[in-house]
């Protein structure tokens, strides 16, 4: 009706300009522009219609690309990757004794390598191709051996944004969580066994927790259990796995009777920094995409750490009398673990518990349980990872908003199903870490490094290199000898 009545008005205005005798230029101007301005007004008018009718179309159609979203998955693909390099790098760096620098940074570029082409062989098939299983509900298939099954053009089923994007972020988080145990065995564990072990346990750990929890396995479709951003694939596999190999590699020669502390606190405080920032898109970019769950994610990543640091330093001033710079960066960490599993399914309110339960179950894990059971941890990764990922899963189900609940599920039956993921992720982790250790033990010799190797230091023993300029009376140029050193009390 809107397009006739455009249409008779022109044509009138046309029959009057004919009947009436010629007019000035400027009213011949002026019927001009209102002859324009009405073409103008058909022709948006027609461009409206256009897209009414194009909308309904597209959305029946096949699924097309965001690149709002693909822009946020990549960007949260590079901040993973920079939380294992130079993250994790640095704050294990800083961690360590000076003679040992050098082997842990090696020990998170290899991961960078090794993990990263292992995933595009195999790792990616295994963990999300969606043609099929080899265990049910346990592996997937071949299908995407390589990525050869897969183009440019393709899209993420549910998702708008490339499967090679969706493959490489993925893979960072495949990279970082193996490098994570590296820091329980740190300063003892030769070159070639931790290869051996990270390349094993990707594919006989991680990737079936991957494919259980997020790719369709049993874990998430039967179980029922959440984990949004990794506390049970990354955070408690590696704490629990790092544990049986620290205890099964035995302690560091000196343990508890030579000092072992930190070489670097600044090094440690930059890296904690750049995890603490990367860490906005390990949980926010697990939205994948720029949406709601993003945003609430962000948030409480950001409100669970910072939580988390006032927490530790309240309980250091009570324990010990002093709030340390170890301890806050340790304390960091902690909440953002914890958070995890839980930062698209809290409000900001349950966030802001789940960091001050995280600097509690942390702090008494490191500082307690640690000396209790006697085991060398060497930079506390079970005490941080292990126990911080068992508090978020369980923290994921206590605090979790009732518009997060699935369909039919009460509180307290969450709570059941987490804990009985905790469960399995924790007995699976640490049978199969200890069978790969074995195996390696038996075709290898030995898993950790002759005594006097050790004792001259990694760096040079493995590596044939130095991290610092020494002066002939074996300081560190300009660096003063450090007075009364002492043992760290909390690492990640």
């Amino acid at each position: 009706m809107i397009l006739s009545r455009i249409a008779d008005q022109t044509a009138a205005d046309r029959s009057t300009s004919r009947d009436r005798p010629t007019r000035s230029s400027a009213e011949q101007r002026s019927r001009s522009l209102h002859r324009g301005a009405r073409a103008a007004q058909l022709t948006y008018l027609l461009f409206l219609l256009s897209l009414a009718f194009a909308e309904p179309a597209r959305a029946q159609g096949e699924p097309t690309l965001d690149s709002g979203d693909t822009a946020w998955l990549l960007t949260s693909s590079a901040l993973v990757l920079m939380m294992t390099l130079p993250g994790l790098a640095l704050f294990y760096g800083g961690l360590v004794r000076a003679k040992n620098v050098l082997s842990v940074l090696m020990q998170c570029m290899i991961s960078a390598g090794a993990v990263g082409v292992l995933w595009i062989l195999l790792g990616y098939s295994l963990a999300f191709s969606e043609q099929g299983e080899l265990i049910g509900g346990m592996l997937g298939d071949l299908s995407a051996v390589g990525l050869s099954s897969i183009g440019p053009e393709d899209l993420r089923s549910g998702t708008a944004v490339p499967e090679y994007v969706f493959a490489m972020f993925q893979g960072m988080f495949a990279i970082i969580t193996p490098a994570l145990m590296a820091g329980a065995f740190a300063e003892r564990m030769r070159f070639g066994a931790y290869l051996g072990f990270i390349s094993s346990w990707l594919l006989l750990v991680y990737v079936p927790l991957a494919h259980m929890v997020w790719g369709g396995g049993w874990i998430a479709s039967s179980l029922g259990a959440l984990d949004f951003a990794g506390g049970l694939v990354v955070h408690m596999s590696s704490g629990f796995s790092a544990l049986a190999a620290a205890i099964l590699l035995g302690k560091r020669h000196g343990y508890r009777h030579d000092p072992m502390p930190p070489h670097s606190l600044p090094l440690t405080v930059v890296g904690a920094g750049m995890l603490w920032v990367g860490w906005f898109g390990f949980n926010g970019g697990s939205a994948l995409g720029a949406n709601s769950d993003a945003g609430l994610a962000f948030l409480t990543t950001q409100t669970a750490a910072a939580t988390a640091v006032i927490g530790w330093a309240l309980i250091e001033v009570l324990h010990t009398g002093k709030a340390t710079v170890l301890g806050a960066a340790t304390a960091a960490v902690a909440g953002l673990v914890a958070i995890t599993p839980a930062c698209a399914f809290v409000s900001p309110l349950g966030a802001i518990a789940i960091g001050a339960g995280a600097s509690g179950v942390c702090y008494f894990a490191v500082t307690v349980l640690k000396p209790l059971w006697g085991y060398d941890d060497s930079l506390d990764v079970f005490g941080v990872h292990g126990m911080g990922g068992v508090w978020g899963a369980l923290a994921t189900g206590l605090f979790i908003t009732e518009a997060a609940l699935p369909e039919g599920v009460g509180w307290g039956a969450q709570i059941a199903k987490q804990v009985l993921s905790i469960g399995f992720v924790a007995v699976y982790s640490i049978a199969i870490s200890v069978g790969i250790l074995l195996a390696l033990r038996v075709l290898l010799g030995s898993l950790r490094v002759e005594s006097e190797d050790e004792q001259r230091g990694l760096d040079l023993s493995l590596h044939s290199e130095n991290a610092y300029t020494l002066q002939p009376a074996g300081t560190m140029v300009g660096h003063a000898p450090a007075a009364a050193p002492r043992e760290h009390s909390g690492a990640a």
